[in-house]
């Protein structure tokens, strides 16, 4: 038998709020269970404004992912803000300020949003469980690490040859999982005490959004161009992946940030 209550981490959205929409109905979250979102809410897909406005409005917790930051960053007067905004808008920007305009009928974002957004944690802690947009530095102890590390880093955390926590597993988004070697659309990976769970629900290379329920092992998609909704163990999706495959790899997983 399962947890009467559950805890679920939600991956990267990207504006795909139908989609959204479709993997909660099939999740069905009762008011015991705790259900958080790893962040990239926005960006890419077409109803950014859409889920941040469902998500700020719901009882679900939520962490700051990197196209959160850069909207953030965006909104600082500094000389690199011509840079972060070009940054931003290459990185599917465009597509929110649209849907912003879409929802609201006006354009920018409402200051509500954006107060919502510069309130969002790094991380959480679940105990066994703890949940952060990209992951951490193995190289640094926890008070060292800064937005940079839990909102970017890729393959200095997946390269680990050791967990960061002896008693806790990480669980992520952030890095699409069929840019790591062997690992096919769709499927979860898992290395040295990480899970990563951002499925490319935006990419149409795969188009699944993934929810991890890990108090059941469990694992809930939905696909964004084809109309499939699955439940699955979580032992018959995810793929293990060895630090040196990590290492070997080429940078071209930049282009999925």
């Amino acid at each position: 038998m399962g947890d009467s209550s559950r805890k679920i981490v939600i991956g990267d959205v990207h504006g795909q709020f139908d989609a959204l929409m479709q993997l909660l109905g099939a999740i069905a979250p009762s008011g015991d269970d705790q259900v958080c979102f790893v962040g990239d809410l926005i960006d890419r897909g077409p109803k950014s404004a859409h889920v941040v406005d469902f998500v700020m409005n719901s009882p679900y917790d939520c962490l700051l992912g990197n196209h959160e930051k850069m909207l953030l960053d965006l909104l600082q007067e500094g000389p690199q803000q011509q840079q972060i905004l070009h940054s931003w808008i290459m990185s599917g920007g465009q597509a929110t300020l649209m849907s912003y305009e879409d929802l609201f009928h006006n354009p920018g974002i409402p200051s509500n949003h954006i107060d919502w957004l510069a309130k969002l944690p790094l991380y959480k802690d679940w105990g066994d469980y703890w949940l952060v947009h990209a992951g951490l530095d193995p190289a640094l102890p926890i008070e060292c690490q800064t937005a940079q590390q839990f909102c970017w880093i890729r393959d200095a955390f997946h390269a680990s040859t050791k967990p960061y926590f002896e008693d806790k597993t990480i669980v992520t988004g952030h890095t699409i999982t069929f840019t790591l070697p062997g690992i096919e659309p769709g499927e979860i990976v898992q290395g040295n005490g990480w899970i990563d769970i951002d499925t490319g629900a935006y990419h149409p290379r795969s188009g699944w959004m993934t929810a991890l329920d890990v108090s059941n092992d469990l694992v809930y998609q939905v696909n964004v161009y084809e109309p499939q909704t699955r439940v699955l163990p979580f032992k018959e999706i995810v793929r293990s992946i060895n630090p040196e495959q990590i290492r070997d790899r080429s940078a071209q997983v930049a282009a999925f940030s």
